[in-house]
């Protein structure tokens, strides 16, 4: 999820706000993985965590922003990915997430077909 941190929220706050706002599901409570920060070359920071549950992809309901006078979804799909599949999907500074994450399964990029 993207978004701006509000005044007096913090990362994970903000998080698990944007999350709603984006998806529509209600935020997973099981242990918050931490996965650090990386910078985009707009040089805007991103933070991300990682969660394990098990969303129902059938009751994704984005919401919306209105750009112009017309309502758009924030988000238009999600899905399932291997880690390799989600590397290509990712903006390029973001794909140290999935290494954190990989890092934090034990998986070490062995399972993720990169590199």
């Amino acid at each position: 999820m993207k978004g701006i941190v509000k005044d007096g929220e913090d990362d994970r706050a903000a998080a698990a706000r944007e999350f709603v706002e984006e998806t529509g599901w209600d935020v997973p409570e099981p242990e918050w993985v931490p996965l650090g920060e990386t910078t985009l070359r707009s040089r805007k920071v991103v933070v991300a965590w990682a969660v394990e549950t098990d969303f129902d992809l059938e009751a994704f309901n984005p919401g919306t922003f209105t750009l112009y006078g017309r309502e758009y979804p924030e988000i238009d799909r999600v899905s399932w990915m291997d880690p390799h599949e989600a590397r290509g999907k990712l903006n390029p500074a973001q794909n140290v997430f999935i290494d954190r994450l990989e890092t934090h399964l034990g998986l070490n990029g062995s399972q993720g077909g990169h590199r």
